[in-house]
C-alpha cells in the first residue's frame, strides 16, 4: 500500500519507504512530516490502544488515508471502524479522535498548510 503514498508525492522528493520509516522510530505519532507552500503532509503510526484524543480543528478539512492496520475513528461522536485503504475527509470544525485497534495503525494525513498544532498522543499500553 505504501506504493500509493509514493505516487502521491513523487516529483517533490524521493519516494518514502514505509518499512524504513517504521524501523527508524520506536515512538508513536509522526513518522514523517513535510510542508509545502500550500500543504501539511504527515505519516503517523500508533500501536494498539494508542492514538489521538478527541479534539476540534476549526481551521481546515483533513484528508486521512489508512495504509496499514485498523482503528476506530470518531467524528462528532459517531464512531467508524477504519482499515487499510480507508479514505476519510474530516470536515473543518468536526470533533475527532482516532485509536489503533490492531497491533499497529499507520495512516497519512494531508491538509491545507497552517501553524502546526499537534494534538497530544494518548498512551494506553505504556510499559
Amino acid at each position: 500500500m505504501h506504493a500509493l503514498l509514493s505516487q502521491l508525492i513523487v516529483g517533490t522528493f524521493a519516494p518514502l519507504d514505509l518499512a524504513q520509516l517504521r524501523s527508524q522510530s520506536e515512538i508513536d505519532g509522526p513518522l514523517w512530516s513535510y510542508t509545502t507552500e500550500q500543504l501539511n503532509l504527515n505519516l503517523l503510526r500508533f500501536r494498539f490502544g494508542d492514538g489521538i484524543p478527541n479534539h476540534q480543528n476549526h481551521e481546515v478539512d483533513v484528508l486521512l488515508l489508512v495504509l496499514e492496520g485498523t482503528g476506530m475513528l470518531e467524528i462528532d461522536q459517531v464512531q467508524q471502524p477504519i482499515g487499510a485503504g480507508s479514505i476519510i475527509c474530516v470536515p473543518r470544525g468536526a470533533a475527532r479522535s482516532i485509536q489503533a485497534t490492531s497491533s499497529e495503525l499507520i495512516y497519512f494525513s494531508c491538509h491545507q498548510r497552517r501553524a502546526g498544532l499537534f494534538p497530544t498522543v494518548t498512551k494506553h499500553n505504556a510499559m
